[in-house]
């Protein structure tokens, strides 16, 4: 939508007079998201962005990429994450969706993204039951070459070699961000009878469940490489769950990811 230029000045000054994004998205009428980046660009004009440039590209500007970070990231785009290439703005945005349940959640959701991209913006944008974590910047396309038309299920998801060799070192952070998006840790129980007793038993299972397989592979290779082990059971279809409730992997699940907050 293409919003009034009295509008936009209106909501730069408010901003300069201390207002915060929400308070004056919530004023004017007008998303936050879009405000956000209104404040963006008229930080970069006179320049107040921090850094010697707006965006980081290891790729593109030979930049020292957090790859611990960028393994969580992926992660999560993989998960919840989607890229928007330009239409109505000039750069392409990402953003990672976070149920408004586990605001850690969004919390570690911009730690890493700051880290990605350290001279960019992020702003959090409301919706119903959900937040979105958002960052606009030119080379997400080159972080994250796996966008594309359509949802991921229905398209190829394939990781380059240079995603492979840091997901290879740091598969526990790409787990990490995998349940932290399409992922959950649950009590479950099973129950048995011995000599006419029905004795119950209660456990912890992760589970992991994605509609595109491609994305189950780079999930299930990663287990493999930590040796955890998993199972998969189809419930609905082609909704397949990944599951992992061995004591010993939930032990090491626990450590390395533990439960969303």
């Amino acid at each position: 939508m293409n919003w009034p230029l009295e509008t936009r000045r209106r909501a730069v000054a408010a901003h300069r007079g201390g207002q915060t994004n929400a308070d004056i998205a919530r004023t004017l009428q007008v998303p936050t998201g879009t405000v956000s980046w209104w404040v963006h660009q008229e930080r970069s004009k006179h320049g107040g962005l921090p850094g010697p440039h707006r965006s980081s590209c290891h790729r593109c500007d030979g930049d020292e990429l957090d790859r611990p970070a960028y393994a969580y990231l992926l992660g999560l785009y993989l998960g919840d994450g989607h890229i928007v290439l330009p239409k109505q703005h000039r750069v392409p945005n990402l953003s990672i969706s976070c149920s408004n349940s586990w605001p850690g959640l969004m919390d570690a959701a911009e730690v890493a993204i700051r880290a990605v991209l350290p001279y960019n913006s992020v702003c959090r944008v409301r919706a119903k039951g959900c937040t979105g974590v958002k960052v606009y910047s030119k080379h997400l396309p080159c972080l994250f070459p796996q966008h594309g038309p359509g949802r991921k299920h229905t398209r190829p998801i394939v990781l380059e070699d240079w995603q492979r060799e840091i997901v290879h070192a740091h598969a526990w952070e790409l787990v990490r961000g995998l349940i932290h998006s399409d992922g959950s840790r649950t009590k479950n129980w099973a129950q048995r009878t011995v000599d006419g007793v029905t004795l119950r038993h209660d456990y912890i299972r992760y589970e992991f469940t994605n509609k595109s397989a491609d994305i189950r592979s780079i999930y299930t290779d990663a287990l493999d490489r930590l040796g955890t082990r998993w199972t998969a059971s189809s419930r609905r279809g082609d909704v397949v769950t990944i599951s992992v409730a061995r004591r010993e992997c939930v032990a090491s699940m626990d450590e390395h990811v533990g439960a969303k907050y």
